[in-house]
This record gives C-alpha cells, structure tokens and sequence, in this order.
C-alpha cells in the first residue's frame, strides 16, 4: 500500500465498522515486520521429559546450554501429569473450563520456575507475560529465556466444543509466542521421534511420519496426535511460523541438530 493508499484506509478504518468484512480484508495487505527472527522457541515437555526427573532433564540441560553461544532460545514448558491430575479432581468439583485453564496455569509455572532454576547459574531468566516485552532485551544478554507454556488466558479462555479442558494448553501457548514474534523455527521436545500413525507407546505397528501438511494430517483423520490440535487450526491462518519440528528429547544431540536446521523427527508445515 502505498501512502495515500494508506490514508485512505486509515479514514476508512476509523469511519468504518471492525464487523465490515471488506473493511477487514484489508487489514492484511501490510508486511509484517519479525520481531525476533533470529530465536528458536523450544517447548519441553511435561510428561514426556520433565515428569522423568533427572535423568531426562540433565541431559536436555546440557545440550540447551552448551547451544548458548550459537542460538537464541525462548523455553516453554509443559504442564505435564500434575495438571491432569488438576484437572481431573476440577472436573470432579465441576469447575468450568476458565477454572482449569488456572490450575494447568499454575503446573506450568512451576515446571518453568524448576527448568529456570537449573539455568539460573548460566544467567538464563524467568518471565512472566507482563515482561515479554523486555524479551528482545534478555535475549541479547543472556541468549535464552525460559517461561510457562501455558497461555494466560486464564478465566477468559474460551469453552471447547467437546467437554471442558481447555483446547488451548501449553503446546499452544508457546506456538503463538512463535507465531507473533516471526522467531526462527518452533521446535517440540517430547519422548518420542515424532508423529505417528498411532501412540507407538500402544501401538507397535504404528507408522512413523517424517514430514506431513496440516490438510494431510486432517485427512488421516488420526485418533492421537503429537501436539494439540489448537496449534494445527492455528498453523492454517499463520503468517509467521508456517512449520512446526517435533523431535525426541531424550536422543543426545536431537535439541542440537534441530537448532542447526537440521530435518530430526517429524516437521509439520500449514501448506
């Protein structure tokens, strides 16, 4: 749009009604500007690597320190069995699907505050929402950040159509950081190599998939999925972060090769 192009729309946004659906259209025609294209953001799992202890975490630890010098990393985290649990008794005591999405909240917090705690000694922060716009700031010092997956939508977080947990947990609370600040790549850590056609926990036939679009993984129709599928239906309008990398955590080096672009796992794109 050039600047009277631009003018003219403001006049017309500001006369106009944010119902107008031409009126809308237009909104999307400017370039977006990447705020922070050159960080990674990592999901760490809840159940699949933090719910393990040590013995999974150390390691991931390790590797997420030793990539410090060579990438900017913004970690999530999961929420895990405890939230289930959170769930589970919320469920009991009919709590409304706002309520849960405060307790799974608050489990994904703590597993932030446990994950910053290891990092603290190298200097690695913890955020909340309210300081995300220092983030470019705490990334050019100390290189990565670590804060809790979980959108804070809290009361405000809107009804699923089936049942009452919330549709948008903590795989979906750090893909939207992804997607709104245009970061280098989204990567998830979790136990497995990647997508399945089935929980190769429960299935030993289960077929592995390398690479898949977002209308292909609708069309398999699968009963289990690797992330939730909030972050699917929000890949299908992105504009920044168009493909997602999910790789196992628990294979040394995995956190490394996927920083370095390399293909580990499975990578799932909108188109």
């Amino acid at each position: 749009m050039d600047s009277e192009g631009l003018t003219n729309f403001s006049e017309a946004l500001m006369a106009g009604s944010l119902t107008d659906d031409q009126l809308i259209a237009q909104t999307g025609r400017p370039s977006l500007v990447n705020i922070i294209p050159d960080a990674n953001v990592v999901k760490i799992g809840g159940q699949s690597l933090i719910d393990r202890g040590r013995s999974a975490v150390f390691p991931l630890i390790d590797e997420i320190v030793a990539n410090l010098p060579r990438h900017k990393m913004i970690i999530g985290t999961g929420a895990g069995t405890r939230a289930r649990h959170a769930y589970s008794v919320g469920l009991d005591l009919k709590m409304p699907t706002g309520v849960l999405s405060v307790l799974g909240t608050f489990v994904s917090m703590q597993n932030a505050r446990m994950i910053h705690y290891l990092l603290a000694k190298h200097g690695v922060p913890f955020i909340e929402p309210a300081q995300f716009a220092q983030l470019p700031l705490y990334l050019e010092e100390r290189r990565a950040v670590v804060f809790f997956g979980m959108p804070p939508y809290t009361f405000w977080h809107q009804n699923p159509a089936v049942g009452r947990i919330p549709p948008h947990r903590t795989d979906t609370g750090v893909y939207l950081v992804s997607e709104v600040f245009g970061t280098r790549s989204m990567i998830f850590v979790k136990d497995e190599r990647g997508l399945f056609t089935a929980d190769p926990k429960k299935d030993r036939h289960a077929r592995f998939i390398p690479k898949i679009t977002v209308a292909e993984l609708e069309a398999m129709d699968l009963q289990d999925v690797v992330v939730e599928r909030a972050v699917l239906e929000l890949m299908k309008a992105a504009e920044n972060c168009r493909s997602i990398y999910i790789i196992n955590g628990l294979e040394p080096g995995n956190l490394t090769r996927a920083l370095n672009g390399e293909h580990v796992g499975t990578i799932i794109t909108a188109d």
